[in-house]
């Protein structure tokens, strides 16, 4: 599929070629909220705590003797019936990471790049060229490209400072190496803005790999 490619002035000077194995793929929306699931869970730290009876601090000595009061028989005041006591079946430190096949994430990313394509949410700018860093140059260039109140996911071939430095202030914007391109920010942000470089990159990286034929779950 043709694309047109604009630069930093909003002005079109020339079209790309989008693979159809990366951008035009059978959109498997299975393997989308899988990988997403998995990317989410990943993400979690896994350092939450209770204390159970035996890590609670005192309850050395017997609330009352065993018989004769008429109460019921108590061992400890750090039980978990009493105020104070420890918890019982509370969460523990524990990984929650998950494994996920790696034709099983690039298939997952090419459904969301067809996606994105698909919904006309792709933009291709032929270079993003910023000598200081500076905010207002971002601004000025996502407003000539018609970016709107759209969110931006940004995406280069390499990493650059100056560009970073210049829209790190930008809420609705984030800046990606194409190595790091992942299905959270995908589906996170409205519009992916790509430039020419950072095309072909995923389209050598992610083309590899593409069967001719893929089967899509409904």
């Amino acid at each position: 599929m043709l694309v047109p490619v604009k630069n930093m002035n909003g002005q079109q000077v020339g079209e790309v070629e989008l693979s159809d194995a990366v951008f035009a793929a059978p959109i498997n929306t299975s393997v989308m909220h899988q990988a997403l699931m998995r990317q989410l869970a990943n993400a979690r730290l896994g350092t939450h705590d209770t204390k159970e009876r035996g890590e609670v601090s005192g309850g050395g000595k017997k609330p009352w003797r065993q018989k004769g009061t008429g109460r019921a028989r108590q061992g400890s005041t750090r039980a978990p019936n009493w105020v104070g006591g420890g918890t019982v079946f509370g969460p523990t430190p524990r990984k929650y990471t998950k494994a996920l096949p790696k034709k099983m994430h690039r298939l997952a990313l090419r459904s969301a790049l067809s996606a994105k394509l698909a919904n006309d949410q792709i933009m291709v700018i032929d270079q993003v060229v910023i000598d200081a860093p500076k905010t207002k140059t971002a601004v000025k260039m996502l407003s000539a490209l018609g970016v709107g109140d759209q969110s931006v996911l940004l995406v280069t071939p390499e990493k650059n400072f100056a560009v970073w430095k210049s829209v790190h202030n930008l809420p609705q914007v984030k800046l990606l190496q194409f190595g790091y391109l992942n299905i959270r920010d995908l589906l996170g942000y409205d519009l992916l803005l790509l430039t020419r470089e950072a095309v072909d990159a995923i389209e050598l990286w992610l083309g590899a790999d593409a069967p001719a034929t893929e089967v899509t779950e409904a």
